[in-house]
């Protein structure tokens, strides 16, 4: 038996609802009755309108299990769709049903363990005796560090006193072969034979090329202004020779950042990279008379130098003040014009201009030059967010910037009056 329903939606058999049409002169098709008497009328329905100007709809839907009516009375795809969704939910639920069931049993697991934990009265002494044991450790390699400084310092402290001691000797033998160096206009004291022929005593290195060396290398030399005698690197070979190198940058293998006593004394490999000391540069170039040659090579291979008839620098009393004139040669002068008559500084000696630039020189609100400045590979570089300002090894009148860093440079100073020989 059929039983008439009001239908409201799609789920049937017991569902209701009202079904509004927006034609309402369209009559909804009419659906032929099965054969089965049970289905006679499945699908009928009939239609009024209402006030609102909406139909309402009443379909016949039989009450039976295992019939169905037309499709149109069939769940939609929406319909569908949910109960898909439900049936996923259900699974979802299920598996986080296990994993909550898998958790639990860990969880009594570890509780399990951590009473067996606290039963074993053994665990707190075993990690006292670990704990005292970690700390005894501590103190041991503290007072190892403590004695490895102490070690360092003795050893420095010895071998600043070698060094002392060999400065010493060196001075003493140079001292009983080598008269000191007369005041000018002076006469000369006699010269035992066997000195005059060997002639070992030489203020610089033209003094060598006049004893008749033509090598470039290391030579030994005594000053005018008095000491220690120094080793030097001679040039013989730019210019005719005779060329004491006083500083010289081909591959930044030295740091040229150092403090104030470093670049007094001298640092570096006389063979490499260097700086002669500004003690030395004093005692060779004050009493006058001397030229500098500067040499300097950018990254493509160019080459260029300048050549200043007059340069010596004042003692440390003075801050080891400039004087340089006389500029010559193919490189325009960016040296003395700007740099003359300052004093020297070093990073750290409270001039802000050498701590921004890194190196030690006679700068001036900076620098038009900056020799012993950071050397940067490849030649255009850029300021780091660590530094302030320009630091590279600049000659500013070639390429016209603080921001290129040339490849090679050397300073070498020789007597104003120096003249080729033939033989010594």
């Amino acid at each position: 038996m059929a039983a008439r329903l009001l239908v409201s939606g799609f789920f049937w058999p017991l569902l209701h609802s009202t079904v509004a049409l927006n034609d309402h002169s369209h009559q909804a098709p009419q659906y032929p009755a099965h054969g089965d008497s049970t289905l006679r009328g499945c699908g009928e329905y009939s239609n009024q309108v209402l006030a609102n100007g909406k139909c309402k709809i009443i379909a016949t839907l039989p009450l039976q299990d295992g019939y169905r009516c037309p499709d149109i009375f069939r769940c939609t795809e929406e319909v569908s769709y949910w109960l898909h969704e439900n049936e996923e939910r259900k699974q979802d639920i299920l598996e986080m049903r296990e994993l909550i069931a898998e958790l639990q049993e860990e969880l009594r697991n570890h509780r399990h363990r951590l009473r067996s934990l606290e039963h074993q009265p053994e665990v707190g002494s075993y990690n006292s005796s670990l704990g005292h044991k970690v700390q005894s450790l501590e103190i041991w390699a503290s007072e190892s560090s403590t004695l490895q400084r102490l070690q360092a310092t003795f050893i420095y402290d010895i071998q600043a006193q070698v060094r002392n001691l060999s400065l010493m000797l060196d001075a003493a033998t140079w001292n009983s072969t080598c008269p000191a160096p007369a005041p000018p206009g002076a006469p000369r004291p006699p010269q035992p034979a066997a000195m005059r022929q060997t002639r070992t005593c030489h203020s610089d290195c033209a003094s060598v090329y006049h004893s008749g060396v033509r090598s470039s290398g290391v030579y030994t030399i005594l000053p005018p202004g008095g000491g220690s005698p120094v080793h030097v690197f001679c040039d013989m070979e730019t210019q005719g020779g005779g060329w004491t190198v006083i500083q010289r940058r081909r591959d930044g293998s030295i740091s040229f950042n150092r403090t104030w006593r470093e670049y007094s004394e001298g640092f570096g490999d006389l063979k490499g990279e260097l700086w002669l000391g500004n003690e030395n540069i004093h005692k060779i170039t004050g009493r006058g008379g001397y030229s500098l040659r500067i040499d300097l090579e950018d990254w493509d291979g160019e080459h260029k130098y300048i050549q200043y008839r007059d340069f010596s620098i004042e003692d440390e009393n003075s801050y080891f003040r400039l004087h340089v004139s006389g500029p010559s040669g193919t490189a325009e002068d960016s040296f003395a014009w700007y740099h003359n008559k300052r004093s020297f500084s070093s990073p750290g000696s409270g001039n802000l201009c050498a701590d921004i630039s890194h190196g030690g020189w006679w700068y001036y609100q900076c620098f038009y030059s900056n020799l012993n400045g950071v050397y940067h590979g490849g030649g255009r570089y850029v300021k780091g967010r660590e530094v302030m300002g320009p630091d590279g090894i600049v000659w500013y009148s070639w390429k016209n910037t603080d921001y290129y860093s040339l490849k090679k440079v050397s300073m070498m100073i020789r007597p104003r009056t120096f003249h080729l020989h033939t033989s010594p």
